[in-house]
């Protein structure tokens, strides 16, 4: 047993603020409830390439979505849209497969480093973090890897 495991959840990310490495965490099930879902219940989960560092996307996690990318480390989604689980590639085949998840230090974000399987974003390119602002202009810093229409079975118009 741990130190953690008898906090509120609402104490315990505040708790883990002074934690070493070597401390003993709390149960899976007792992190996970302590995480701070937003009123939706969903947490922002933000994609990683694990070994380049490069931000791919960020789409959103429920409980049940965070407990299956754990358990099958498939990455899987909330989708707002839909209303519904999404697991990352089902319909264009373009995989995350979960390489480690961590926390942030309030537990209300998510980072997923992932292996990528070609574009994560639904434009057909890499990232989704496409389009540069600076200070009285934008541009596009990417191009598709692979269109759109083909990319999700769909003809072109």
């Amino acid at each position: 047993m741990s130190q953690f495991d008898e906090l509120a959840p609402q104490q315990l990310f505040k708790a883990l603020e002074s934690a070493t490495t070597t401390a003993s965490l709390p149960k899976l099930a007792t992190l996970l409830d302590a995480i701070r879902f937003n009123e939706d219940g969903l947490i922002p989960a933000i994609a990683q390439q694990h070994d380049t560092g490069e931000v791919l996307m960020m789409a959103w996690m429920n409980r049940e979505a965070l407990e299956e990318t754990l358990t099958t480390q498939r990455v899987c989604y909330f989708s707002r849209s839909r209303q519904k689980l999404w697991r990352k590639g089902e319909t264009s085949g373009q995989q995350q497969r979960l390489k480690s998840a961590a926390l942030d230090c309030d537990g209300d974000t998510l980072l997923v480093q992932v292996e990528q399987t070609g574009p994560a974003c639904h434009s057909g390119r890499r990232s989704c973090f496409y389009v540069s602002l600076g200070a009285d202009s934008a541009k596009i810093t990417s191009e598709p890897l692979i269109d759109p229409a083909t990319l999700y079975g769909k003809k072109a118009p």
